[in-house]
Parts: C-alpha cells; sequence; structure tokens
C-alpha cells in the first residue's frame, strides 16, 4: 500500500462489490458524506445508494459516515437517513475521526474500509489510520471552492491510476 494512493479506484459506490469486500475479511465501512453518498448539490443520497448500504448491512457490515462537513445537522439528517452513526468535522486527513468510527465499530485496522471522493483527505487519512482506502469519483461537479482546487491536483495525481468502471 502506498501511502498516498488508494488500494480501489471506482467509478462510484455503488460499483463496489460488497460480496467481495466481505470475502476479503473487511467487516467495517467508513464512508464520506459529500460527493461520496449524497451529491454536493443535493441533500438526499439517490436511491441507489441506499439500496447499496441495505445490502451492506444485509451482508453484515457496520457502517459509519466519517465526514469533514462541520454542519453537524446535515451530516446527522443524512446520516439518520441511510441508518448509520457518524462522525462530522472530521479534519482528514488527520486520522483521529476514522479510528475513533473503527472503535465505534468495534473494527480492527484489517476489517475496515474508508471509501471517499477525496483523495488528500478521505484516502489519505484512511491511508494513515492504517486501513485500506477507495477513491470513488465524486457525484457531481459542485464542489467548495478549495476542494475546486485540490481536484486539480488530485486529477494530476490520479493521471495513471486506472478507474474500474
Amino acid at each position: 500500500m502506498s501511502w498516498f494512493s488508494p488500494a480501489r479506484y471506482v467509478s462510484s459506490v455503488e460499483r463496489i462489490d460488497l460480496d467481495a469486500l466481505w470475502a476479503s475479511g473487511k467487516r467495517a465501512i467508513l464512508l464520506d458524506r459529500d460527493n461520496t453518498l449524497v451529491p454536493r448539490d443535493r441533500k438526499d443520497a439517490p436511491a441507489s445508494v441506499a439500496a447499496w448500504l441495505d445490502h451492506a448491512r444485509e451482508l453484515g457490515f457496520e457502517l459509519i459516515m466519517v465526514s469533514n462537513n462541520w454542519h453537524k445537522s446535515h451530516v446527522s439528517r443524512s446520516a439518520r437517513e441511510l441508518k448509520m452513526d457518524y462522525i462530522s468535522f472530521a479534519c482528514k486527513p488527520l486520522p483521529y475521526a476514522i479510528t475513533a468510527g473503527m472503535r465505534r465499530l468495534g473494527a480492527k485496522p484489517e476489517e475496515a474500509v474508508m471509501i471517499g471522493d477525496q483523495l488528500y483527505t478521505d484516502v489519505w487519512g484512511g491511508n494513515f489510520a492504517g486501513i485500506d482506502t477507495i477513491l470513488v469519483k465524486p457525484q457531481t461537479a459542485v464542489d467548495l471552492w478549495y476542494t475546486q482546487i485540490f481536484r486539480i491536483f488530485e486529477r494530476r495525481a490520479l493521471r495513471h491510476v486506472a478507474c474500474e468502471e
């Protein structure tokens, strides 16, 4: 594992094969909110994401949302609708909220995976916490102004990383 690259890069969260993830020994999924589960320009997750999360729970996965979003009301609303615990204002890429999420789920690092749409927050944070990471393409081009700047550098850093469609 590279400290600065995801273990996998996929086109969307729903494209992640949960059965294969379970078979690989993963039992806990930590998920980013904005542009991973919920498009940045909407308040609700798409039905396909909710169905994917329902399947994860059916398989036995423990789930928690770990979001850098400082609007606790937005994060808690989404977490409630998607039936999971949450941590807001996580300060990723610092690993503390991710390790706290693993503790809440009772998961060891080898059993956990962090899934998010940003290389410099979600992937680096998960890697620094010692867990596998899966990068997903953002659900929409709408982003905060500073995230748009990071996306420029992110595209350059990912130019040699193949995305699984």
